[in-house]
């Protein structure tokens, strides 16, 4: 069987053009995020009337990619017709390509994760990532019941500086890439079109649309792990600057004397702050044996010891270097909430008094008081579903306010 045998729908052209209109993608988003929503209750939320928001529908609803249903009336009155993203119309996959393993799954169109799958990389080589991500995408297509329904497309998070726009990883300090063609050759191999971000760009679409960001329209994604990395939604719109690079936080210059970072360079914030960082600190206090920061959070969280003590400073130290690298996302940027993810963001036992006093007394003016700051410890389903986001996103070119 060949991939258009095995992939008979390539409908993302088609529906594309099907809500071509910038006010019915509005429409798909705010059912997607919002639903299950009335019409009326949708003509007053984008200040249409209602007979332009029939007519914006008609074709949403007679390709089945909306669906009503009538909800039973709870007073006078006849019951209202509630309109629902049709989930079961398209499937996507999701892909999260990180150093040691790539993680994907398999999402209906309100990015629900229907099947999931992880394999182990012997290195992080273009050529072995990409062809684990393709063998995990057939993985999960050829697994799960229905997907001739209809594949969307496949979407892709890698860290570092990413060409969204050309598919291509520019420069990942942490996968060694340098100006790595991601969509091309996956879309070769698995017969689907295929969007590309960076990784925390991904956790932004998913947390507006799904998750913790669906209450403000600037906020900011800080991972926290193996690497330091940001994302930024500013007044409703994914800001990635100029040339893809935007929210490159790991990389703010913090102590030109200190530890060599993944980049090269000396004092970066990821070389304070990250997993690496924490172990180094502890090694240079004295303390051996422990090889994983999950090793060194249970010896900290453990009984008062030398080592204990040791673990517990060299967690309180990178909590105080990210609260300063927050203190001036507030200072720059007014944010109303970061939302602090990532495997790391476990420890916040550990580092999060210090990363709170550091980001209060770096903060100007007010700037620590309006931005909320929550917690969310972020699992591989969590980045591949954002990378299906962002999928979905691009399918339906819906914006993200």
């Amino acid at each position: 069987m060949n991939d258009k045998e095995r992939h008979p729908a390539a409908p993302r052209p088609a529906v594309a053009d099907l809500i071509g209109e910038r006010t019915r993608a509005e429409i798909f988003a705010l059912v997607l995020t919002s639903g299950p929503v009335s019409r009326t209750a949708l003509a007053d939320r984008l200040g249409l009337s209602p007979s332009t928001v029939t007519r914006l529908l008609a074709p949403l609803v007679e390709a089945r990619h909306l669906r009503e249903t009538t909800s039973k009336a709870t007073g006078p009155g006849r019951p209202r017709r509630l309109l629902h993203v049709n989930t079961e119309r398209h499937v996507v996959v999701g892909i999260k390509i990180a150093p040691t393993h790539v993680a994907a799954v398999l999402t209906d169109m309100a990015a629900q994760v229907l099947a999931r799958a992880e394999r182990a990389i012997p290195d992080s080589s273009p050529a072995t990532a990409l062809a684990a991500s393709a063998g995990l995408a057939e993985e999960l297509l050829r697994n799960v019941p229905g997907t001739s329904a209809g594949v969307l497309g496949v979407g892709v998070g890698v860290s570092g500086h990413v060409d969204s726009s050309a598919g291509v990883c520019r420069y990942s300090a942490l996968l060694d890439w340098h100006k790595v063609d991601v969509a091309g050759p996956l879309s070769a191999a698995t017969g689907l079109p295929v969007v590309v971000n960076n990784d925390v760009n991904t956790l932004v679409v998913a947390e507006r649309w799904f998750g913790q960001g669906r209450d403000v329209d600037s906020f900011a994604v800080v991972t926290i792990g193996s690497g330091i990395g940001c994302g930024l939604l500013l007044d409703g719109s994914l800001f990635a600057g100029a040339s893809g690079m935007a929210g490159e936080l790991g990389h703010l210059p913090m102590d030109p004397d200190g530890p060599r970072c993944s980049c090269g360079r000396r004092g970066c914030l990821e070389a304070l702050a990250c997993s690496d960082a924490i172990l180094a600190r502890m090694r240079r206090a004295g303390v051996t044996g422990v090889e994983s920061i999950d090793a060194a959070a249970t010896l900290a969280r453990g009984p008062d010891s030398p080592p204990a003590l040791a673990a517990r400073a060299a967690f309180a130290a990178a909590g105080d270097a990210l609260g300063r690298g927050l203190a001036g996302l507030c200072n720059l940027l007014n944010l109303e909430k970061i939302i602090v993810a990532g495997e790391g963001a476990a420890a916040h036992d550990l580092f999060g008094p210090a990363m709170t006093n550091a980001l209060e007394r770096h903060a100007f003016s007010e700037a620590a008081r309006d931005c909320a700051v929550q917690i969310d410890p972020v699992t591989d389903d969590l980045w591949a579903r954002g990378a299906a986001s962002l999928v979905i996103k691009e399918t339906v070119s819906a914006p993200l306010s």
